[in-house]
């Protein structure tokens, strides 16, 4: 992931004392309900106990910590290409998580296609870190090389957004009451020759202080069908999209709200904004 910190508000604002990744890991990352619905769909397919999971651009490793918490038989591989978020994963995850956890966790500072070694159950690339490949030929390369280092009934995991308004400028404002915050996700820019997309994260604090463009993404906005092709020309046996269930907002029943279940789904009506996952079976 790429982040910069531009905050400039002087010592003793509340943007200067936050912590970059605790913010991220607060506003964006879900690792409870991504263990689960790994757990359940490998059990579902498999018809076993999926023990074994590779986290590529695992950032802070919290969801690898969160695999190998909830069974002591299961093992993670965090693959990241910044030593700094490593490093700081290791201290403020793995390390309180215990010994025991840290035993059974594998981490790597290196580009993900360099790391197929050892073969697991599950490879998973989320918060669509994977659309910082850009071009046909590099994404299908990724896929080839998380094919490889699966066993013989792996399954790649990722999850996609998409909707009407990722084609728009636009800001979405979400209160994060853990830390006393706001996130503002936003979407800068979008080309419609090449479906490049521009994305900040900002967070706002009680005291007026703020922390802008603390992350920045500079993505293609790949469609589920150029990954399922390309998914399939990467030699995956079959490819599933597991549609979010949406809802009517309680305060606003013109606002849809994702309610993090998931069904298996071929035929959808389009939306605003939505998310899915994508099962690539080995």
């Amino acid at each position: 992931m790429g982040a910069e910190n531009t905050n400039a508000q002087g010592a003793g604002t509340q943007a200067e004392q936050a912590d970059l990744h605790t913010m991220y890991q607060h506003a964006v990352q879900a690792p409870e309900t991504e263990v689960e619905f790994f757990e359940e769909t490998y059990q579902k397919l498999r018809g076993k106990k999926a023990l074994s999971m590779k986290e590529d651009f695992s950032g802070t490793c919290l969801l690898s910590v969160e695999w190998c918490k909830s069974d002591p038989e299961r093992s993670a591989v965090c693959v990241d290409f910044c030593a700094d978020t490593l490093a700081w994963g290791k201290e403020h995850n793995i390390d309180p998580a215990g010994p025991d956890v840290a035993s059974r966790m594998q981490i790597f500072q290196a580009d993900v296609r360099e790391v197929t070694e050892p073969k697991v159950d599950i490879t998973c690339a989320m918060n669509f870190s994977f659309c910082i490949f850009k071009t046909r030929d590099e994404l299908r390369g990724y896929f080839e090389k998380a094919r490889e280092g699966l066993k013989d009934d792996g399954m790649l995991i990722l999850d996609m957004f998409g909707g009407t308004e990722c084609l728009d400028e636009l800001e979405e404002e979400t209160e994060m009451d853990e830390v006393d915050a706001t996130y503002i996700w936003e979407h800068k820019s979008f080309n419609p020759i090449n479906n490049d997309i521009l994305c900040h994260i900002h967070f706002e604090f009680p005291d007026g202080s703020r922390m802008d463009k603390a992350f920045t993404y500079d993505w293609r906005l790949w469609s589920l069908q150029e990954l399922r092709e390309l998914l399939e020309e990467a030699g995956y046996s079959k490819v599933r999209v597991y549609w979010e269930i949406f809802e009517e907002d309680e305060d606003d029943d013109e606002e849809l709200e994702g309610t993090g279940e998931f069904f298996e789904a071929t035929v959808v009506e389009n939306q605003e904004s939505w998310q899915v996952y994508i099962v690539a079976e080995k």
